[in-house]
C-alpha cells in the first residue's frame, strides 16, 4: 500500500509541475493590406473579416496568435491582437490597435471561452474552420495559412 501511496504522489507532483503556462508574447508590427487574408464567418453580417498571415504563429505553449481585422460596411475599422487555444476552446485579446500603428493593451485580456453566436462568430469560425479542426491545434503557421488561404482546414472536409 505504501508504494501506491509514493507512486500516486509522484503523479501528483509530476501533474502540479507540468501545468499550462504561457509564453511571454511581443506585439507583432501593424498590419499589412498584403498580408491579410480574408475568412468567411457567417451570412448572418455583413462584416469583413481578416487574418493578417505575416503575424500568424503557433507557440510552444499550444496557443496560436494572430491580429485579426474586422471592417465593417460602415467603414469601421477594429484591429486586436488575440490568442487562441484549441486545447481549452479560448480566446484572449492582448492588445487593439490605433490608426497610427501602434497598440493599446488590453484592459480586459483574460482567457475567456469561445461561443458560437449566430453574428458574432469570427472567433468560433476561426477555432472550428481555420486553427483547431476537429479540436486539434494546428501544427504550425503555415497550415492556419493554409486553411485560410483555402477557406477551410482539410481536416474538416469530409
Amino acid at each position: 500500500m505504501l508504494v501506491s501511496a509514493t507512486v500516486f504522489a509522484d503523479f501528483e507532483e509530476d501533474y502540479e509541475s507540468k501545468q499550462w503556462q504561457e509564453i511571454e508574447i511581443q506585439l507583432p508590427a501593424a498590419p499589412k493590406q498584403e498580408t491579410l487574408l480574408p475568412f468567411y464567418v457567417s451570412a448572418a453580417t455583413e462584416n469583413r473579416f481578416f487574418i493578417d498571415g505575416a503575424t500568424l504563429t503557433v507557440g510552444s505553449d499550444g496557443v496560436v496568435r494572430y491580429v485579426l481585422l474586422v471592417l465593417t460596411p460602415q467603414g469601421a475599422r477594429n484591429v486586436t491582437y488575440e490568442g487562441m487555444r484549441c486545447e481549452t476552446r479560448e480566446r484572449r485579446i492582448y492588445a487593439s490597435g490605433r490608426l497610427d500603428g501602434s497598440w493599446s493593451k488590453a484592459r480586459k485580456n483574460e482567457w475567456v471561452r469561445i461561443q458560437d453566436a449566430y453574428a458574432n462568430r469570427q472567433h468560433a469560425a476561426l477555432f472550428l474552420e481555420y486553427f483547431c479542426p476537429i479540436g486539434n491545434i494546428v501544427q504550425d503557421a503555415a497550415e492556419a495559412r493554409n486553411a485560410l488561404i483555402k477557406g477551410v482546414h482539410p481536416d474538416n472536409k469530409r
